[in-house]
Protein backbone atom coordinates (compact mmCIF):
# COMPACT_ATOMS: atom_id res chain seq x y z
CA UNK A 1 0.00 0.00 0.00
CA UNK A 2 2.87 2.30 -0.25
CA UNK A 3 1.24 4.37 -3.41
CA UNK A 4 -1.33 5.35 -1.33
CA UNK A 5 -1.22 9.08 0.19
CA UNK A 6 -4.79 9.63 0.70
CA UNK A 7 -7.96 7.93 1.81
CA UNK A 8 -8.72 5.28 -0.55
CA UNK A 9 -11.30 2.66 -0.35
CA UNK A 10 -9.83 -1.00 -1.32
CA UNK A 11 -12.29 -3.85 -2.50
CA UNK A 12 -11.22 -7.48 -2.49
CA UNK A 13 -12.19 -8.97 -5.74
CA UNK A 14 -11.47 -12.56 -4.17
CA UNK A 15 -14.33 -11.82 -1.36
CA UNK A 16 -16.65 -10.30 -3.43
CA UNK A 17 -16.94 -13.04 -6.15
CA UNK A 18 -17.34 -15.17 -2.79
CA UNK A 19 -20.21 -13.09 -1.63
CA UNK A 20 -21.82 -13.05 -5.42
CA UNK A 21 -21.55 -16.09 -5.76
CA UNK A 22 -23.13 -17.57 -2.59
CA UNK A 23 -26.30 -15.64 -2.86
CA UNK A 24 -26.67 -16.53 -6.28
CA UNK A 25 -26.16 -20.55 -5.44
CA UNK A 26 -28.86 -19.67 -2.58
CA UNK A 27 -31.19 -17.77 -4.90
CA UNK A 28 -31.04 -20.71 -7.29
CA UNK A 29 -31.67 -23.30 -4.80
CA UNK A 30 -35.04 -21.57 -3.63
CA UNK A 31 -35.95 -21.14 -7.18
CA UNK A 32 -35.93 -17.41 -7.23
CA UNK A 33 -34.99 -15.28 -10.07
CA UNK A 34 -32.20 -13.33 -8.57
CA UNK A 35 -31.79 -9.45 -10.01
CA UNK A 36 -29.43 -8.09 -7.22
CA UNK A 37 -29.36 -4.45 -6.60
CA UNK A 38 -26.33 -2.65 -8.18
CA UNK A 39 -26.67 0.70 -6.14
CA UNK A 40 -24.16 -0.55 -3.62
CA UNK A 41 -21.18 -0.83 -5.86
CA UNK A 42 -22.08 1.37 -8.94
CA UNK A 43 -19.26 -0.21 -10.98
CA UNK A 44 -19.48 -1.07 -14.90
CA UNK A 45 -15.95 -3.64 -13.68
CA UNK A 46 -17.92 -5.50 -10.46
CA UNK A 47 -20.67 -5.72 -12.42
CA UNK A 48 -19.18 -8.12 -14.65
CA UNK A 49 -18.19 -10.47 -11.86
CA UNK A 50 -21.74 -10.93 -11.16
CA UNK A 51 -21.97 -11.77 -15.05
CA UNK A 52 -19.72 -14.40 -14.27
CA UNK A 53 -21.54 -16.06 -11.61
CA UNK A 54 -24.65 -16.11 -14.18
CA UNK A 55 -26.62 -12.54 -13.31
CA UNK A 56 -28.08 -11.89 -16.45
CA UNK A 57 -31.32 -8.67 -14.40
CA UNK A 58 -30.25 -6.25 -12.13
CA UNK A 59 -31.84 -3.78 -10.28
CA UNK A 60 -30.42 -0.19 -9.67
CA UNK A 61 -32.00 3.14 -8.03
CA UNK A 62 -31.98 5.73 -10.56
CA UNK A 63 -32.77 6.31 -13.85
CA UNK A 64 -29.42 7.95 -14.20
CA UNK A 65 -27.68 4.14 -12.69
CA UNK A 66 -30.11 2.30 -15.10
CA UNK A 67 -28.28 4.71 -18.36
CA UNK A 68 -25.18 3.92 -16.87
CA UNK A 69 -25.50 0.25 -16.47
CA UNK A 70 -27.26 -0.22 -20.10
CA UNK A 71 -24.49 1.46 -21.45
CA UNK A 72 -22.51 -1.40 -19.74
CA UNK A 73 -24.42 -3.83 -21.93
CA UNK A 74 -27.06 -4.62 -19.36
CA UNK A 75 -30.49 -5.64 -20.76
CA UNK A 76 -33.22 -6.52 -18.07
CA UNK A 77 -32.94 -3.85 -15.71
CA UNK A 78 -35.61 -2.47 -12.85
CA UNK A 79 -35.03 0.86 -11.36
CA UNK A 80 -36.31 0.19 -7.78
CA UNK A 81 -37.26 3.76 -7.35
CA UNK A 82 -40.44 5.49 -7.15
CA UNK A 83 -41.46 7.14 -11.00
CA UNK A 84 -39.86 10.40 -11.22
CA UNK A 85 -42.23 11.47 -13.72
CA UNK A 86 -39.99 14.27 -14.86
CA UNK A 87 -37.55 11.94 -16.30
CA UNK A 88 -39.48 10.43 -18.69
CA UNK A 89 -37.45 11.76 -21.48
CA UNK A 90 -34.86 9.52 -20.28
CA UNK A 91 -37.14 6.78 -19.27
CA UNK A 92 -38.60 6.52 -22.85
CA UNK A 93 -34.97 6.14 -24.33
CA UNK A 94 -34.28 3.41 -22.06
CA UNK A 95 -37.15 1.45 -22.64
CA UNK A 96 -36.69 1.53 -26.13
CA UNK A 97 -33.29 -0.10 -25.64
CA UNK A 98 -33.93 -2.49 -22.78
CA UNK A 99 -36.25 -4.23 -21.19
CA UNK A 100 -36.95 -1.89 -18.24
CA UNK A 101 -39.37 -2.22 -15.35
CA UNK A 102 -40.22 1.41 -13.17
CA UNK A 103 -41.78 1.34 -9.85
CA UNK A 104 -45.06 3.19 -8.92
CA UNK A 105 -47.06 3.78 -6.06
CA UNK A 106 -49.56 6.21 -6.64
CA UNK A 107 -52.20 6.84 -9.83
CA UNK A 108 -50.52 10.20 -10.33
CA UNK A 109 -47.67 8.29 -11.78
CA UNK A 110 -49.43 5.85 -13.55
CA UNK A 111 -51.38 8.36 -15.69
CA UNK A 112 -47.90 10.10 -16.26
CA UNK A 113 -46.98 6.95 -18.01
CA UNK A 114 -50.20 6.44 -20.04
CA UNK A 115 -49.90 10.02 -21.36
CA UNK A 116 -46.08 9.69 -22.47
CA UNK A 117 -44.67 6.28 -22.68
CA UNK A 118 -43.72 5.31 -25.98
CA UNK A 119 -42.70 2.19 -25.53
CA UNK A 120 -43.80 -0.87 -23.27
CA UNK A 121 -42.25 -1.47 -19.47
CA UNK A 122 -43.06 -3.54 -16.83
CA UNK A 123 -44.54 -1.99 -14.01
CA UNK A 124 -44.12 -3.24 -10.37
CA UNK A 125 -46.50 -1.33 -7.46
CA UNK A 126 -44.05 -0.42 -4.14
CA UNK A 127 -45.48 -1.97 -1.10
CA UNK A 128 -44.68 -0.66 2.36
CA UNK A 129 -44.75 -4.22 4.77
CA UNK A 130 -43.22 -1.70 7.87
CA UNK A 131 -40.21 -0.02 7.05
CA UNK A 132 -42.04 3.32 6.34
CA UNK A 133 -39.92 5.07 3.87
CA UNK A 134 -42.63 4.75 0.94
CA UNK A 135 -44.76 2.56 -0.94
CA UNK A 136 -48.64 1.98 0.04
CA UNK A 137 -49.43 0.12 3.44
CA UNK A 138 -49.37 -3.92 2.47
CA UNK A 139 -53.28 -3.63 4.19
CA UNK A 140 -54.50 -0.68 1.93
CA UNK A 141 -56.23 -2.67 -0.39
CA UNK A 142 -58.22 -0.25 -1.56
CA UNK A 143 -55.41 2.44 -2.46
CA UNK A 144 -53.57 -0.46 -3.86
CA UNK A 145 -57.29 -1.48 -5.81
CA UNK A 146 -57.07 2.04 -7.62
CA UNK A 147 -53.41 2.14 -8.87
CA UNK A 148 -53.99 -1.67 -10.22
CA UNK A 149 -56.89 -0.73 -12.18
CA UNK A 150 -55.06 2.12 -13.50
CA UNK A 151 -52.15 -0.38 -14.34
CA UNK A 152 -55.01 -2.82 -16.34
CA UNK A 153 -55.58 -2.88 -19.68
CA UNK A 154 -53.19 -0.20 -20.74
CA UNK A 155 -51.23 -1.35 -23.78
CA UNK A 156 -47.42 -0.18 -22.75
CA UNK A 157 -47.72 -1.02 -19.17
CA UNK A 158 -47.64 -4.70 -18.30
CA UNK A 159 -48.15 -5.56 -14.18
CA UNK A 160 -45.89 -7.45 -12.56
CA UNK A 161 -46.49 -7.59 -9.20
CA UNK A 162 -45.75 -5.91 -5.55
CA UNK A 163 -42.12 -4.98 -4.67
CA UNK A 164 -40.95 -4.20 -0.98
CA UNK A 165 -37.62 -3.62 1.06
CA UNK A 166 -37.64 -4.86 4.32
CA UNK A 167 -35.74 -1.94 5.31
CA UNK A 168 -36.73 -2.99 9.07
CA UNK A 169 -34.54 -5.49 9.08
CA UNK A 170 -31.16 -2.74 8.96
CA UNK A 171 -32.91 -1.95 12.56
CA UNK A 172 -33.18 -5.32 13.98
CA UNK A 173 -31.34 -6.21 17.13
CA UNK A 174 -30.54 -10.16 16.63
CA UNK A 175 -30.90 -12.13 14.10
CA UNK A 176 -34.19 -13.68 15.31
CA UNK A 177 -35.71 -10.30 14.98
CA UNK A 178 -34.37 -10.26 11.52
CA UNK A 179 -36.32 -13.65 11.01
CA UNK A 180 -39.74 -12.14 12.61
CA UNK A 181 -39.13 -9.19 10.25
CA UNK A 182 -38.94 -11.04 6.71
CA UNK A 183 -41.61 -13.36 7.94
CA UNK A 184 -44.08 -10.78 8.50
CA UNK A 185 -43.48 -8.63 5.03
CA UNK A 186 -43.25 -12.25 2.88
CA UNK A 187 -46.72 -12.60 4.81
CA UNK A 188 -48.38 -9.59 3.60
CA UNK A 189 -47.14 -9.68 0.29
CA UNK A 190 -48.25 -13.45 0.01
CA UNK A 191 -51.88 -11.78 0.96
CA UNK A 192 -51.71 -9.23 -2.19
CA UNK A 193 -50.42 -11.58 -4.19
CA UNK A 194 -53.24 -13.78 -3.28
CA UNK A 195 -55.74 -10.82 -3.78
CA UNK A 196 -54.72 -10.51 -7.37
CA UNK A 197 -53.77 -13.97 -8.37
CA UNK A 198 -57.22 -14.45 -9.31
CA UNK A 199 -57.57 -11.51 -12.11
CA UNK A 200 -53.42 -11.48 -12.76
CA UNK A 201 -52.20 -15.25 -12.93
CA UNK A 202 -48.51 -14.25 -13.39
CA UNK A 203 -48.88 -11.54 -10.28
CA UNK A 204 -45.16 -11.84 -8.69
CA UNK A 205 -43.24 -10.81 -5.39
CA UNK A 206 -39.94 -9.14 -5.31
CA UNK A 207 -37.92 -8.89 -2.08
CA UNK A 208 -34.93 -7.36 -1.50
CA UNK A 209 -32.87 -6.84 1.78
CA UNK A 210 -29.40 -8.46 2.72
CA UNK A 211 -29.99 -9.31 6.14
CA UNK A 212 -32.93 -11.23 5.05
CA UNK A 213 -32.03 -12.63 1.57
CA UNK A 214 -28.63 -13.49 3.84
CA UNK A 215 -30.48 -15.42 6.63
CA UNK A 216 -33.43 -16.39 5.82
CA UNK A 217 -34.78 -19.74 3.49
CA UNK A 218 -38.30 -19.45 4.14
CA UNK A 219 -39.12 -17.04 0.70
CA UNK A 220 -42.54 -19.34 -0.22
CA UNK A 221 -44.68 -17.68 -3.05
CA UNK A 222 -41.86 -15.12 -3.43
CA UNK A 223 -40.47 -14.73 -7.22
CA UNK A 224 -37.94 -12.52 -7.38
CA UNK A 225 -34.92 -11.69 -5.30
CA UNK A 226 -32.64 -8.52 -5.33
CA UNK A 227 -30.36 -7.73 -2.46
CA UNK A 228 -27.11 -5.18 -2.86
CA UNK A 229 -25.12 -4.78 0.15
CA UNK A 230 -24.06 -7.89 0.44
CA UNK A 231 -21.83 -8.02 -2.44
CA UNK A 232 -19.42 -6.03 0.00
CA UNK A 233 -21.16 -6.01 3.28
CA UNK A 234 -20.05 -4.44 6.83
CA UNK A 235 -19.47 -3.73 10.20
CA UNK A 236 -23.15 -2.83 10.42
CA UNK A 237 -24.24 -6.54 8.54
CA UNK A 238 -21.70 -8.16 10.62
CA UNK A 239 -23.14 -6.35 13.96
CA UNK A 240 -26.51 -7.54 13.32
CA UNK A 241 -25.38 -11.24 13.00
CA UNK A 242 -25.66 -11.45 8.48
CA UNK A 243 -22.28 -11.84 7.52
CA UNK A 244 -18.38 -12.56 9.35
CA UNK A 245 -15.71 -9.97 9.45
CA UNK A 246 -14.23 -12.41 6.20
CA UNK A 247 -17.06 -11.66 4.18
CA UNK A 248 -16.67 -7.64 4.58
CA UNK A 249 -14.88 -7.00 1.04
CA UNK A 250 -14.07 -3.39 1.47
CA UNK A 251 -11.84 -0.90 3.80
CA UNK A 252 -10.79 2.28 3.77
CA UNK A 253 -6.98 3.04 3.84
CA UNK A 254 -6.38 6.09 5.91
CA UNK A 255 -3.37 7.89 6.48
CA UNK A 256 -2.12 8.61 10.26
CA UNK A 257 -2.07 12.88 10.22
CA UNK A 258 -1.37 13.37 14.20
CA UNK A 259 -1.37 11.86 17.54
CA UNK A 260 -2.81 13.19 21.08
CA UNK A 261 -1.38 10.97 23.44
CA UNK A 262 -3.12 12.88 26.65
CA UNK A 263 -6.72 11.74 24.99
CA UNK A 264 -5.35 8.41 23.56
CA UNK A 265 -6.56 9.81 20.25
CA UNK A 266 -4.78 9.27 16.81
CA UNK A 267 -6.31 11.72 14.05
CA UNK A 268 -6.69 10.86 10.26
CA UNK A 269 -6.74 11.74 7.17
CA UNK A 270 -10.87 10.16 6.62
CA UNK A 271 -13.58 11.99 7.87
CA UNK A 272 -17.70 11.77 6.87
CA UNK A 273 -17.06 13.02 3.14
CA UNK A 274 -15.29 9.81 2.84
CA UNK A 275 -17.25 7.17 5.49
CA UNK A 276 -20.71 9.00 5.59
CA UNK A 277 -22.19 9.54 9.30
CA UNK A 278 -23.74 6.42 9.55
CA UNK A 279 -22.64 4.70 13.07
CA UNK A 280 -23.53 2.05 14.97
CA UNK A 281 -23.29 1.13 19.07
CA UNK A 282 -19.61 0.24 20.13
CA UNK A 283 -19.09 -2.59 23.08
CA UNK A 284 -18.91 0.61 25.24
CA UNK A 285 -21.99 2.24 24.25
CA UNK A 286 -20.61 5.05 22.51
CA UNK A 287 -20.84 5.55 18.61
CA UNK A 288 -18.41 4.15 16.33
CA UNK A 289 -17.93 4.66 12.69
CA UNK A 290 -15.56 1.74 11.87
CA UNK A 291 -13.14 -1.17 13.00
CA UNK A 292 -9.22 -0.45 12.75
CA UNK A 293 -6.43 -3.15 11.35
CA UNK A 294 -3.13 -2.24 11.49
CA UNK A 295 0.01 -3.90 9.85
CA UNK A 296 2.20 -5.48 12.12
CA UNK A 297 5.73 -7.90 11.06
CA UNK A 298 4.25 -8.01 7.85
CA UNK A 299 0.66 -9.36 9.33
CA UNK A 300 -2.95 -7.22 9.10
CA UNK A 301 -4.63 -7.20 12.53
CA UNK A 302 -8.05 -6.34 13.51
CA UNK A 303 -7.92 -4.50 16.76
CA UNK A 304 -10.58 -5.05 19.15
CA UNK A 305 -13.46 -2.40 20.26
CA UNK A 306 -11.41 -0.52 22.70
CA UNK A 307 -9.91 0.70 19.26
CA UNK A 308 -12.20 2.20 16.76
CA UNK A 309 -13.22 5.25 14.69
CA UNK A 310 -15.40 7.42 17.04
CA UNK A 311 -15.44 10.72 15.59
CA UNK A 312 -15.96 12.09 11.93
CA UNK A 313 -15.54 15.59 11.04
CA UNK A 314 -15.32 17.00 7.46
CA UNK A 315 -11.85 15.22 6.63
CA UNK A 316 -10.99 14.85 10.25
CA UNK A 317 -11.21 11.10 11.36
CA UNK A 318 -10.52 10.49 15.10
CA UNK A 319 -9.25 6.93 16.18
CA UNK A 320 -9.70 6.37 19.92
CA UNK A 321 -7.49 3.81 21.14
CA UNK A 322 -6.64 1.66 23.80
CA UNK A 323 -3.57 3.21 26.04
CA UNK A 324 -1.76 -0.05 25.54
CA UNK A 325 -2.15 0.06 21.70
CA UNK A 326 -1.20 4.24 20.84
CA UNK A 327 2.58 3.70 20.53
CA UNK A 328 1.48 1.32 17.55
CA UNK A 329 0.60 4.28 15.54
CA UNK A 330 2.77 6.89 13.96
CA UNK A 331 2.16 9.93 11.64
CA UNK A 332 2.85 8.79 8.10
CA UNK A 333 1.27 5.09 8.98
CA UNK A 334 -1.46 3.75 6.99
CA UNK A 335 -4.32 1.89 8.73
CA UNK A 336 -7.17 0.58 7.37
CA UNK A 337 -11.34 0.75 8.30
CA UNK A 338 -13.47 -1.37 8.17
CA UNK A 339 -16.90 0.92 7.15
CA UNK A 340 -19.88 1.08 9.29
CA UNK A 341 -22.43 0.98 5.99
CA UNK A 342 -20.27 -0.24 2.72
CA UNK A 343 -22.71 1.62 0.52
CA UNK A 344 -22.67 5.06 1.24
CA UNK A 345 -19.31 5.23 1.75
CA UNK A 346 -18.44 3.44 -1.93
CA UNK A 347 -20.50 6.12 -3.38
CA UNK A 348 -18.63 8.84 -1.65
CA UNK A 349 -15.50 7.89 -2.81
CA UNK A 350 -16.07 7.56 -6.23
CA UNK A 351 -14.12 4.66 -7.08
CA UNK A 352 -12.05 1.77 -5.44
CA UNK A 353 -8.34 0.21 -5.86
CA UNK A 354 -8.09 -3.56 -5.64
CA UNK A 355 -5.68 -5.21 -3.08
CA UNK A 356 -3.44 -5.61 -6.48
CA UNK A 357 -3.70 -1.55 -6.77
CA UNK A 358 -6.12 -1.78 -10.20
CA UNK A 359 -8.20 1.06 -9.85
CA UNK A 360 -12.39 0.77 -10.49
CA UNK A 361 -14.20 3.40 -11.31
CA UNK A 362 -17.87 3.73 -10.59
CA UNK A 363 -20.57 5.51 -12.55
CA UNK A 364 -19.94 9.30 -12.88
CA UNK A 365 -21.26 11.91 -10.78
CA UNK A 366 -23.07 14.83 -12.99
Amino acid sequence: MTEIVRPTLLVDKEVCERNIGRMAVKANALGLKFRPHFKTHQSEKIGEWFKMAGVTAITVSSVQMAEYFAAAGWKDITIAFPLNVLEMDNINQLAGKIKLHVLVENVDAVNVLKEKLLHTVGVWIKIDTGYHRTGIDAVAFNETDVVVAAIKGREKLVFKGFLSHTGQTYLANSTDEILRCHFDALEKLKSLKNRYHARFPDVEISMGDTPAATLCTNFDGVNELRPGNFVFYDLMQQNLGVCQMEDIAVRMVCPVVAKHALRNEVVIHGGAVHFSKDSIRNTDGKKMYGRIIIEKDGKKILLDTMNYLSALSQEHGILKVAQSQFNQFYVGQLVEILPVHSCLTANLMGHYRTSEGELIEMMPRF
